[in-house]
């Protein structure tokens, strides 16, 4: 059947469906921007009406498992080299960052061994370790909603949210293959083995970094961005194969390009090209955008396609879902009062997951696979974080409005107070001090 839904489409007919859904994905922006809803959500529901089509007219759905792990990939390293090309290191940023690491390091920990508890409570057959590698996915923030929805929010909060969710990507991913790791004994360096690739992967990314910066900005060629697109993913592709974290080389890459300055002081300004670093700078800076964007695009959509929507018609399912979203927002209520203090509105609600829950949930080994996991569970937290998500940004924007237009009334009141009471000054024939100023400064004694 699978054949048959190939031999149908035409060259043209895949041109024509990839271009009409990156135009739907950009109106789906401009309709997030104004209603907060995600647009994300608003791809795999548009995925999920594409799988309800190909199974009418050609009775199943190719396997797109493959190109989802690719495009998620890939669309990870974007979105991570996005997020740190928007981080500004400052002394005054230093606390906001500590504070933003610890949020999402506290909140991963804290959600993942809630969720394994959940898990390993209504899953019999499913030891510790098992639980704990499916819950890590679940309790990863998706940068890859986040970012694109917090830019209606105050910079504070704004800043907040890209340092978090950046942070609990690269951590969760971490934590993943660190748990994957203690699979095999002959492999599992212990704590000891994860600090020290930690600390190696940071001096890579770097060393790497320095080398590409100097050499990049002294090619004269102008096709020479994606050239260091190429470049920064065969560093993460070959920091995988040597069990690095990966994610840190983009991450410190970024942030190098970002804040150049800080990072050639002094005398080492003599190597630096500020010209060209901010030409690459810019540049980048739109290209990882509009890549994200694509990447992003067809990834969800593909991902709604994927979807078996039987599976959330499972009691059980909705149970542990429900369980395990309690437990997101509990956990997160708790550190985000005591490391925040009172205003922590919206960002309470802003916990969506999302492409990384996904791209993980699909690299679980075999040997940890479990038969009675239902992956329903992993799309209805998806989807009903990103409500949640939903609902709070459309009050938040309301409570803004509200008070905007309080403002707006109060300012309004006083200018009628002001003009009742010039005309009752008028009507009794005194002069308002207005009047009483002279026009031609040459009569002023």
């Amino acid at each position: 059947m699978e054949l048959k839904f190939m031999e149908a489409l035409t060259t043209y007919d895949f041109i024509i469906t990839a271009s009409i859904i990156v135009i739907i994905s950009f109106w789906f922006n401009v309709i997030s921007k104004r209603t907060n809803i995600p647009s994300v959500l608003m791809l795999i529901v548009l995925g999920i009406f594409l799988n309800l089509t190909l199974s009418y007219f050609f009775g199943s759905v190719p396997d797109f498992l493959e190109s989802l792990k690719i495009l998620g990939t890939v669309g990870l390293i974007m979105i991570v080299l996005e997020a740190a090309l928007e981080l500004e290191l400052k002394k005054d940023k230093i606390v906001p960052i500590l504070k933003s690491m610890s949020i999402a390091l506290i909140g991963l920990l804290a959600s993942a061994y809630t969720a394994a508890f959940i898990l390993q409570l209504f899953i019999a057959e499913m030891s510790m370790q098992s639980a704990l590698i499916y819950a890590t996915p679940l309790s990863i923030l998706s940068s890859a909603i986040i970012i694109p929805s917090v830019g209606g929010l105050s910079e504070k909060k704004k800043e907040f949210h890209i340092y978090e969710s950046t942070f609990s990507d690269i951590m969760g991913i971490m934590m993943f293959y660190f748990l994957i790791e203690g699979l095999n004994p002959s492999e599992d360096a212990g704590a000891v083995g994860f600090i020290g690739n930690i600390a190696l992967t940071i001096a890579i990314a770097i060393v790497a970094s320095y080398a590409i910066i100097l050499i990049f900005q002294k090619i004269k060629s102008q096709a020479k961005l994606f050239l260091l697109i190429a470049v920064l993913l065969l560093l993460y592709a070959i920091g995988k194969k040597l069990h690095l974290s990966s994610l840190i080389i983009i991450l410190v890459f970024g942030l190098i390009v970002k804040n150049a300055h800080l990072f050639f002081p002094g005398k080492a300004k003599v190597f630096l090209d500020t010209d060209k670093i901010k030409q690459i700078y810019h540049e980048l800076h739109i290209i990882t955008l509009e890549t994200a964007f694509v990447i992003r695009t067809f990834f969800f959509v593909i991902f709604g396609i994927t979807i078996v929507l039987s599976s959330l018609l499972s009691f059980k399912v909705t149970l542990i879902s429900l369980l395990i979203i309690v437990s997101i927002y509990l956990i997160r209520f708790l550190i985000l009062r005591v490391l925040i203090g009172r205003d922590i509105f919206p960002q309470l609600f802003i916990a969506p997951r999302g492409l990384i829950t996904i791209l993980l949930f699909y690299a679980i080994p075999k040997e940890a696979q479990v038969a009675e996991f239902e992956s329903g569970i992993l799309l209805f937290v998806i989807i009903a974080t990103s409500l949640i998500m939903t609902w709070a940004m459309i009050k938040d924007k309301r409570k803004i409005g509200s008070l905007l237009d309080e403002i707006d009334e109060q300012y309004e009141e006083r200018n009628t107070a002001e003009d009742i009471l010039k005309e009752k000054i008028n009507s009794n024939g005194i002069e308002s001090t207005e009047d009483k100023i002279p026009d031609n400064e040459d009569t002023i004694p």
